[in-house]
């Protein structure tokens, strides 16, 4: 899809985004800075709220957009499990959830080992470098999602023709945690878009 001159024109469309402590699953831990989350041993005690998911261990950006462009990127380095895309407003947030945009869910995620994104049917990715960190650029008016491997500068997936309606909000999953792996946080990154590949 894109090339790295691509890439670079779609990373001027970075925009902050933090986590909100008022939708994050009870076993979620937000860094201070709210731009990491992790997953804790314990459920804390919190108010179960509408607007809180109570148990897929998600949680969405503060931010939300309703037009326009819009890019983030997040390290998901020292991580064996993850989900990361944008969701509608209106999502179910209690209960199990299904993760597919029908439902209001535009998802990529690592899962068992293998890179997945999360459409009607779920679609294996052929990963060739593993990410560090992924980008995610969203174009409202064109009904587009895409993900992108950060360091690689090279496209992972595409979800394309897509109706959206009404406020989109960045979402997070760090995954479950077994055997004392996949601890490490997802951290919300600032975008250096002064940094151009070398064959720019």
């Amino acid at each position: 899809m894109a090339n790295h001159r691509d890439f670079e024109v779609i990373r001027r469309h970075a925009v902050d985004v933090t986590l909100d402590p008022d939708t994050a699953h009870p076993s979620l831990i937000l860094s201070e800075d709210i731009k990491q989350v992790s997953l804790g041993d314990t459920k804390q005690d919190l108010p179960d709220n509408p607007k809180r998911f109570n148990q897929v261990p998600y949680v969405l950006g503060r931010e939300c957009f309703s037009l326009g462009k819009f890019y983030f990127e997040v390290k998901v380095m020292g991580k064996n499990r993850w989900t990361l895309g944008v969701a509608r407003d209106s999502i179910n947030r209690k209960g199990e959830i299904t993760e597919r945009p029908k439902d209001g869910y535009w998802n990529v995620g690592l899962r068992y080992g293998t890179y997945k994104a999360l459409n009607v049917h779920p679609v294996t990715l052929p990963i060739i470098e593993k990410p560090h960190k992924v980008g995610v650029f969203v174009d409202y008016e064109e009904g587009q999602v895409s993900f992108f491997n950060v360091d690689a500068r090279c496209h992972i997936y595409s979800f394309t023709d897509q109706a959206f309606s009404g406020k989109l909000y960045p979402i997070f999953s760090p995954g479950f945690i077994y055997d004392s792996e996949n601890s490490a946080p997802l951290v919300i990154c600032p975008v250096d878009c002064s940094f151009s590949h070398p064959g720019l």
